[in-house]
């Protein structure tokens, strides 16, 4: 009954082997090294070392042997049984053997006994588990920056969990999703390898699809010259699913830029716009002009004038009254990603002149108004009433260090005035 017992185990472990041999992401070489190590560990536990054996193993099959090399010494001269046999059972072995030569033994796997085997099935099983995880962790760790495709497989509160090709789990987090992305389980999607980490021993892929390397790498796919490095993207920054700035360079003379990411009637950025749920995306020549790139970021509004202060990372522009909302943009987004786009923080200024319709500097209301409340709105380019007013409070809040309920009190004080006029 033991023996069979015993069988029953040498079984398991050839259908474990058989199991692992069916893998796809471990190669023939790291399996024979991961079987070798395990059995070696098995002989060296039995007989002290595993210098005198030999281990065939076949990973088609999913099978192995063990074979023991000992010498063959004279009948009561062995002092190690391990490396040594006795003429008289060599010749048992094989009748023509004669002292001086070395005999194969096969060594069988029920012969270390149930325990034994039982471990190493289960540390086989455990290599090569984390052999896989290696391996996944380093195919998407060298994947960081590249667009893949997954299929959803479940949607949770915080993240989509999407399988790769292979069966991988990935995940895209609620901040690495668009904000107008929608997604159904079987559906293929596209986004970024952004971050590759090991959890608790096991790999956890993220994707993004706000990350602006998504979107360099989705004009490389729809603009041949991107990807043949013709054009190359020098910056780009994005409002997931609202905005972006897109800045490109041409080293082809013959090459516009521009006309060559947007494409024919749009065809090419048509492309990447669908896929980032209707992003409107501007595409800017890029300059080495400071002055020249700031007036391009800053599209569709027309500049007067710039002033650049170096020192404390911030660009003046001033424009006339009629100028200042295109180049603050809907919630801020173009002034923002201009910005951002350019490396500095851009204040708006508005110019004065005597054609300007009826507006009151912010200095007449400082009996009202405390002093300091008045140069942070100044700080960002906001000098009379009603450039005050032209913003929500939401944008003013976001764009001054003022707390809401003082933003609230400004307006409330900036309306009554013209309301008293009225």
């Amino acid at each position: 009954m033991a023996k069979a017992e015993m069988k029953n185990d040498h079984a398991e472990l050839v259908d474990a082997f058989s199991e692992f041999k069916e893998l796809k992401n471990i190669d023939r070489a790291s399996m024979m090294s991961i079987l070798e190590d395990v059995f070696k560990n098995m002989l060296r536990k039995k007989y002290g070392t595993a210098d005198n054996f030999d281990i065939v193993i076949n990973t088609e099959k999913g099978d192995l042997e063990a074979f023991r090399n000992r010498l063959i010494v004279e009948d009561g001269m062995v002092e190690d049984p391990n490396t040594q046999v006795e003429y008289s059972e060599a010749v048992k072995i094989e009748p023509d053997f004669e002292v001086g030569e070395e005999v194969a033994e096969q060594v069988y796997l029920e012969d270390f006994g149930r325990r034994a085997v039982t471990t190493a099935r289960q540390t086989l099983m455990q290599k090569v588990k984390d052999l896989e995880k290696d391996i996944i962790y380093q195919k998407y760790k060298d994947l960081v920056g590249e667009i893949i495709t997954a299929e959803v497989y479940q949607i949770l509160g915080k993240e989509v969990l999407l399988i790769d090709a292979e069966g991988n789990e990935i995940s895209i987090p609620r901040g690495e999703q668009i904000p107008k992305d929608r997604y159904r389980k079987g559906e293929n999607v596209r986004a970024i390898v952004h971050k590759v980490e090991m959890v608790n021993g096991n790999p956890k892929i993220i994707l993004s699809r706000t990350s602006p390397v998504f979107i360099e790498r989705l004009f490389e796919q729809e603009v041949p010259e991107v990807y043949d490095g013709l054009i190359t993207i020098k910056k780009a920054v994005r409002e997931p699913g609202e905005r972006a700035k897109v800045a490109v360079e041409s080293y082809d003379d013959r090459i516009d830029p521009v006309g060559a990411c947007v494409g024919m009637k749009g065809s090419r950025i048509h492309a990447i716009v669908r896929e980032l749920q209707n992003e409107n995306i501007d595409v800017i020549n890029y300059t080495d002009n400071l002055d020249l790139f700031v007036q391009r970021a800053l599209s569709p509004a027309k500049i007067s004038s710039i002033k650049v202060d170096k020192d404390n990372n911030r660009i003046m522009v001033y424009l006339k009254p009629d100028q200042v909302s295109l180049a603050i943009g809907k919630g801020g987004l173009n002034i923002k990603l201009a910005s951002r786009l350019v490396g500095y923080e851009i204040d708006v200024f508005r110019e004065i002149d005597g054609a300007q319709e009826e507006d009151v500097d912010l200095d007449e209301f400082s009996d009202e108004i405390e002093s300091w409340v008045i140069d942070e709105l100044k700080r960002i380019g906001l000098d009379t009433a009603k450039s005050v007013l032209a913003l929500n409070k939401e944008e003013l809040v976001r764009r001054t260090d003022l707390e809401e309920e003082t933003v609230e009190t400004v307006h409330n004080i900036l309306k009554k005035e013209f309301e008293q006029e009225g």
